[in-house]
């Protein structure tokens, strides 16, 4: 852990920097297998399936009877924790949709927007050191709820062609329509582009290691468009001497443990609080079956002492965290003071897990510093929004003149014609 005592302001640039890491060889890498999908489909895909995965497979979909097979193979007591995380999850995605309201902005002209579902949609779920089938929640629910009319899942099978049965049970509960065992830049690709087997899907959605992540925007420049851009996992604990340390310590170690690029920062007003936090966090490292992991983590991660709850929240706006919790005392009046988080989680109570897995919001969010300008994954991910306008004679009347003049002096004079023609036909 690295320990700063009272940064300057012109210091907060240094402490949030995230590392840069040269991806320059890992493209060129991921490009030859885009490519390689692009030109030859499936006999690409279960190629790559062999190389990465280490398995031969003879067909890429999952069949009927394996997803039968899987519900018989998850607990009743885990299938009962997928079934209300994902009540949570669709009440409040559910409460997001959109109502276009038709505005008149002048005399004979009507504006309105509708929301659109996007309909076909791939997510991309990861199955490596965990499988995550929380995501295929946070993914597909919404999706369902928008309206997607093909929802298309990928995710890597283990070295006997099977895939998780947590994954498949949380794809069943959250209607999936599709679901193909394809890991890694070879699943982004069969979505992309499409192949025999994988519906070309016109929106990516999911998080994956640098690959993927690389796979995604590459393919994102022409083909398909993309949740947003990422980086590794991250989270900013706000501490004061009223926390507790076992639990803020317990967060920053949740966190640790999605893996050794993973970003852990604590900012506290109170001394007291950074040594009982350290020294919590050494005592619950030394109980984690990932503690590995989680201490490799714990070398880059920093823990920050401010001289009142202004600067932390100064400080963890110009860092932009995916994940933000706020133990302190005072959470009320700081979350009004959130500029830029991708979740925020509020008093001692409110732990990443909650939001990882069963309050209901996405934990699908914006990482290294994207916060600033990005959302997490909400319904709107999975819609567009269609204008409509109406003109009457009325209309015409009231806004014709202005668009003659603004297309002459843009000197554009088929626009201005397509509007005098009306206005002509009006004078008759």
């Amino acid at each position: 852990m690295q320990i700063i005592r009272y940064p300057l302001e012109d210091e907060y640039q240094k402490i949030v920097k995230r590392p840069v890491l040269d991806v320059s060889q890992l493209n060129n890498t991921v490009s030859a297998v885009l490519l390689d999908i692009r030109q030859n489909g499936d006999q690409a895909v279960k190629k790559y399936e062999e190389k990465f995965d280490h398995v031969n497979l003879s067909t890429l979909a999952v069949s009927q009877q394996e997803l039968e097979e899987a519900e018989q193979l998850v607990s009743d007591e885990l299938k009962q924790a997928l079934l209300i995380a994902h009540s949570n999850i669709s009440k409040f995605h559910e409460a997001q949709r959109f109502e276009g309201k038709k505005i008149q902005t002048c005399e004979g002209v009507t504006c309105w927007q509708r929301s659109v579902p996007i309909e076909k949609v791939g997510l991309y779920i990861p199955g490596g050191t965990a499988p995550l089938f929380s995501t295929v929640l946070m993914l597909a629910t919404p999706a369902k709820i928008a309206g997607c009319s093909e929802i298309v899942l990928c995710t890597p099978p283990n070295r006997e062609g099977k895939v998780n049965p947590a994954i498949l049970m949380a794809a069943r509960i959250a209607g999936v329509s599709k679901i193909f065992k394809i890991g890694g830049v070879q699943a982004i690709g069969a979505m992309a582009y499409g192949t025999e087997s994988v519906p070309k899907v016109y929106k990516i959605f999911g998080p994956g290691n640098q690959y993927v992540m690389a796979a995604k925007q590459q393919v994102s420049i022409h083909d398909v468009a993309i949740d947003m851009p990422a980086g590794p996992s991250e989270v900013c604990v706000i501490a004061d001497a009223q926390s507790n340390p076992e639990f803020v310590a317990a967060d920053l170690l949740s966190q640790a443990e999605h893996g050794t690029d993973s970003q852990v920062l604590l900012i506290t007003t109170s001394e007291k609080m950074l040594q009982q936090v350290q020294e919590e966090t050494l005592r619950q490292l030394e109980q984690l079956p990932r503690k590995e992991m989680a201490a490799k983590t714990l070398e880059n991660s920093k823990f920050v002492l401010v001289n009142n709850t202004t600067e932390a929240m100064n400080l963890s706006n110009a860092y932009a965290p995916e994940h933000l919790i706020i133990a302190t005392e005072d959470y009320e009046e700081l979350a009004d003071k959130v500029v830029n988080a991708g979740s925020v989680f509020l008093g001692k109570y409110a732990c990443e897990s909650a939001g990882d897995y069963a309050s209901g919001t996405n934990h699908t969010l914006p990482t290294h510093g994207y916060a600033t300008a990005y959302s997490g994954v909400n319904l709107d991910s999975y819609n567009r929004k269609i204008t409509f306008q109406h003109l009457s004679e009325e209309g015409i009347r009231s806004i014709g003149r202005a668009v003659e003049l603004m297309a002459e002096n843009e000197q554009l004079d088929a626009h201005r014609n397509a509007m005098s023609v009306r206005i002509k036909e009006l004078k008759k």
